[in-house]
């Protein structure tokens, strides 16, 4: 166990590994966005708005993101024509975003081209492996999701 000082040199490459992989990751997400004339955060809102229970209050909380961030980006997707809007019908005063159909049509070629992504990468690798890579990766998000929330505890 490492008490102080730099991290071993293995434990300096596994680091840099997922700081590489972090970004790449990151990277790729930002070229599939841009494939299909969005950014990163469109995406997301696009996500949101597909499973019928989008509401941009809790989307723009959800993000830590102001209702005025939320709102830009909903002006955007309505200008690119790939969401509706339409005033409820209990509640005029509440809105209800939809996909349109070209909003439908990018959602569905961001995730074909996501998905062939993942089968050109991912699947020629040995099933023990991605197993073992999926159970310790899980387990390396718990540990750092307990150390920052203990951290933010300790600010308040």
């Amino acid at each position: 166990m490492l008490m102080f000082g730099s991290p071993s040199p293995s434990l300096a490459d596994a680091i840099a590994s997922l700081q590489r992989l972090t970004e790449l990751f990151q990277r790729r997400r930002r070229q599939l966005a841009q494939s299909v004339g969005l950014s990163e955060q469109q995406w997301e809102a696009l996500e949101q708005i597909a499973t019928e229970h989008f509401m941009p209050s809790l989307f723009a909380r959800q993000r830590s993101s102001s209702a005025a961030a939320v709102s830009k980006i909903l002006r955007q997707l309505l200008q690119k024509d790939l969401v509706t809007v339409r005033l409820r019908e209990q509640d005029a005063r509440c809105r209800r975003y939809e996909l349109s159909q070209r909003g439908r049509l990018a959602l569905e070629t961001l995730r074909k081209q996501r998905s062939r992504a993942i089968q050109e990468v991912w699947e020629s690798f040995d099933p023990v492996e991605i197993e073992s890579f999926a159970r310790f990766g899980a387990r390396l998000a718990d540990r750092l999701e307990r150390y920052s929330e203990s951290h933010e505890k300790g600010k308040k």
